[in-house]
């Protein structure tokens, strides 16, 4: 079922031990059962029911915070998820209920000096599109850098074959790195696009060139843009909108 995308393999679990899951019109209740591919696999309006009413939420998140849980007495995003918090900008319609923060996870985390977009969701399908491990999802990055003693201009100053390694060429934990789009948005700001996600990736790709994160920003994921959602505000994922 999650191979076909209906659903994630948590919610594949949680239907079948509902009595949502029908193998040829025949009632499926036990886990592990062996489906062919010939079968027909239907779902109970139930299911889909409880499906649509999950949500997505998009967080500017600050420094300061933590993606998941609460680590070393630093509060998690999910913290920002208030009605007073919400951004005005929210086109959504869709109404705030204390049921949105239930099992609501990061979907792509940021690190804690990191700002911009954070994914938090309930739908285990955005959540495999967005850092399963076949995602093709981009996820782009605004990264002001020193190097050196320089932290104006460094453009000029930092070699085109450091930029090239960036691009495609470097490894981290002995793993080589899928190939990025690097390139400078100004003469201290480098833009990062890229569809991996290791933990600090940049952080630790910068360092192998020479060079200092000062300040890291995602601001897309797919075709999901920060925009205009101010630092700390939250919205929902609206219902014409997708990865």
């Amino acid at each position: 079922m999650s191979e076909l995308g209906l659903c994630s393999r948590r919610e594949a679990d949680e239907w079948i031990e509902k009595g949502w899951v029908l193998v040829d019109g025949e009632r499926i209740d036990t886990l592990g059962t062996k489906v062919r591919p010939d079968q027909r696999i239907d779902i109970d309006p139930a299911a889909q029911a409880a499906q649509a009413s999950q949500v997505t939420v998009l967080i500017h998140k600050t420094v300061g915070y933590v993606s998941g849980q609460a680590e070393d007495g630093y509060q998690p995003a999910i913290t920002l998820v208030t009605p007073e918090n919400r951004w005005e900008g929210d086109r959504s319609g869709i109404r705030f209920s204390v049921a949105h923060l239930r099992q609501l996870a990061p979907a792509g985390r940021l690190d804690i000096d990191s700002t911009g977009l954070l994914v938090l969701t309930q739908d285990g399908r955005i959540a495999k599109q967005l850092i399963g491990g076949h995602s093709e999802i981009d996820k782009e990055y605004l990264v002001r850098v020193a190097y050196g003693e320089h932290t104006v201009d460094v453009e000029s100053h930092f070699p085109p074959e450091s930029l090239a390694l960036l691009r495609h060429g470097l490894s981290l934990d002995d793993v080589p790195l899928k190939p990025a789009q690097v390139s400078w948005q100004n003469g201290e700001q480098l833009r990062f696009v890229l569809r991996e996600g290791k933990k600090r990736q940049i952080r630790r790709m910068c360092e192998l060139v020479g060079l200092e994160v000062i300040g890291l920003k995602r601001v897309r994921m797919g075709r999901v843009m920060l925009g205009a959602l101010p630092p700390g505000q939250w919205r929902y994922l609206g219902p014409d909108e997708s990865f």
